[in-house]
C-alpha cells in the first residue's frame, strides 16, 4: 500500500460524535511513551501527523486521521499515563474502552509493546481485556532499533509466552522501528489485506 493521502479528522472524547463509521478503522493503542506517535507518523510517511513529544501521555483524545479517503486510521490516548490525576485516567479509560467496544466499523487494535522491555503486567492485562471482549489486536513491538534483534526476539518470545496462559491462539506481531521504517510496510500490508473484506456495517 502507498499512503498518497493522510489527513486529520476529528479529535474527541464523545465515541457519538465520531465520524460516520462507513469504512474501516484501525486504532493504535499502547503504554505511554510507547512511541506510538513516532510509529503512526513512519507508518503513514507524513512527519508531524500524530504529535510527538517528550512527555509522556500527550495524546488525550480520540485522534482519527484518513488515509487514501479509504480508512481511518485512530490515534488513541495511551494507557498508563504519566503526569495526570487518577480522575483524568479514570475519564480517559472509561472513553477508550467504550470507543472500543462499541465501534462497529474497528477492524484491528494493533497494541504497541516496547521491545526493550521483559513483558509488563499492564500490556498483557490490556490483552486479556481485548481477548474477554472479543476484540482482533496484532502487537506491534517498536523501537526495535534500540537493541540488538536478539534481544528484541527474546523479549517477543517471552511476550508471547506469557500471553499463551490466556490465549489458544497468540495474535500476530509485528517488529517495527519508527527510525528504520522496519516493519512499516508490513502493518501496511496487513491493513490492506483486511480493507479488501470490509463490507460497511452503514446502510
Amino acid at each position: 500500500m502507498i499512503i498518497q493521502k493522510a489527513e486529520f479528522v476529528t479529535s474527541n472524547t464523545d465515541v457519538s460524535k465520531l465520524p460516520v463509521a462507513d469504512k474501516p478503522e484501525y486504532a493504535f493503542i499502547g503504554r505511554s511513551n510507547v512511541g506510538k506517535s513516532s510509529l503512526i507518523n513512519a507508518i503513514t510517511r507524513k512527519k508531524g501527523l500524530a504529535k510527538t513529544s517528550q512527555k509522556p501521555g500527550k495524546t488525550q483524545l480520540i485522534n482519527h486521521f484518513l488515509i487514501n479517503e479509504h480508512w481511518y486510521l485512530v490515534d488513541l490516548p495511551g494507557y498508563g499515563f504519566a503526569q495526570t490525576s487518577k480522575k483524568n485516567r479514570a475519564i480517559w479509560e472509561k472513553f477508550i474502552r467504550e470507543y472500543l467496544v462499541n465501534r462497529v466499523n474497528l477492524q484491528c487494535v494493533f497494541v504497541l509493546i516496547d521491545s526493550r522491555l521483559e513483558p509488563q503486567k499492564i500490556d498483557l492485562d490490556f490483552c486479556y481485556w481485548l481477548g474477554e471482549q472479543g476484540i482482533p489486536f496484532l502487537l506491534l513491538f517498536t523501537k526495535a532499533d534500540k537493541q540488538s534483534i536478539v534481544k528484541g526476539d527474546q523479549n517477543v518470545a517471552k511476550f508471547r509466552k506469557a500471553l499463551k496462559t490466556w490465549f489458544e491462539e497468540v495474535p500476530a506481531h509485528i517488529l517495527t522501528s519508527s527510525e528504520t521504517k522496519l516493519g512499516c510496510e508490513q502493518v501496511l500490508s496487513t491493513i490492506d489485506d483486511i480493507n479488501a473484506n470490509f463490507i460497511s456495517p452503514i446502510e
